[in-house]
């Protein structure tokens, strides 16, 4: 499988300050570029585990005894390292999204470049996609889907669109959706709108939202006291929740104080936001919105 290389590779690594011994876990497996980094830190007696929900990263697996990649999403984290005897680590990277490679196999559906049916799942067992989403799912739910995951203006235009169009005939593919919305895709500002819509349909579709946050409360949990987290994201929503998170521990609302008056806070941030250098960004269209932030159990 033609993987691209991996985003932030050294830095997201390094933020992890690896002990040899240790035991770590990559949620985004992916072509396992990430996990190559983090086993050549590792010692004979170090374990990392690896999660990818999608069945094509399975051909990517490692040839090493430290090594196991667990085929699950890493929503799950918790009970399948359980299943394997484990209950704390002392790191745990995430690359969030989809990969370059599903990107670019085009009957996956979730490139613009290409025609394809409306699938867009991560993994193939999900029973909901894109499909159900853009033909089954009533206006208010489309609206709130393109408004809340890809924060589109006119998303209740696009909603009722929709809605119209499927009335005749179903929607079938991803050109078919773009020519229903065409009068709503001005060409100077096309592809960023498409990406938006595409955005959208993707987190309902794979639940990306609740994924991540169920993730970073059970990270939160499993993590020991001085282990690190280390999370790449790459839109606004996904950051948004990760920064929020490392800072305060919640989603909402405000953290409680300690009898001094001091917030109690799970994280301390490790350093600043790092985001890609201009050579990474020419070499990798990927990392152009990529953002890194690392943190630390208290």
């Amino acid at each position: 499988m033609e993987y691209h290389n991996p985003v932030l590779l050294h830095a997201s690594v390094d933020g992890l300050n690896i002990k040899p011994d240790g035991i770590y876990v990559d949620v985004t497996f992916g072509g396992g570029g990430h996990s190559r980094e983090i086993l050549k830190r590792l010692g004979p007696n170090g374990k990392l585990f690896a999660f990818d929900q999608d069945e094509d990263a399975l051909a990517n697996a490692l040839d090493d005894e430290r090594f196991t990649l667990i085929n699950e999403n890493f929503r799950f984290i918790k009970r399948f390292l359980r299943f394997y005897g484990v209950k704390s680590v002392d790191g745990i990277l995430a690359d969030l999204g989809v990969s370059s490679h599903q990107f670019d196999v085009p009957e996956r559906g979730f490139s613009t470049r290409f025609d394809a049916d409306l699938d867009m799942r991560m993994s193939q067992k999900n029973d909901l996609n894109a499909y159900r989403v853009v033909n089954e799912y009533d206006e208010a739910n489309l609206k709130r889907v393109f408004l809340d995951y890809g924060e589109l203006k006119n998303a209740p235009v696009l909603a009722r669109t929709i809605v119209e169009a499927r009335e005749e005939q179903p929607i079938k593919t991803t050109d078919k959706l773009k020519e229903v919305l065409a009068k709503y895709l001005p060409e100077r500002v096309r592809n960023k709108i498409l990406a938006q819509i595409y955005q959208a349909i993707r987190i309902e579709v794979n639940q990306e939202m609740d994924v991540l946050k169920e993730f970073l409360e059970q990270s939160l949990e499993i993590l020991n006291p001085g282990g690190r987290l280390s999370v790449i994201s790459y839109h606004s929503l996904e950051d948004r929740l990760v920064k929020r998170f490392v800072k305060n521990g919640m989603f909402e609302g405000e953290p409680e104080r300690d009898f001094f008056g001091n917030f109690s806070v799970p994280f301390k941030t490790v350093g600043k936001l790092i985001v890609p250098d201009a050579a990474e960004i020419k070499e990798n269209n990927r990392a152009r919105s990529a953002k890194l932030r690392i943190a630390e159990k208290i």
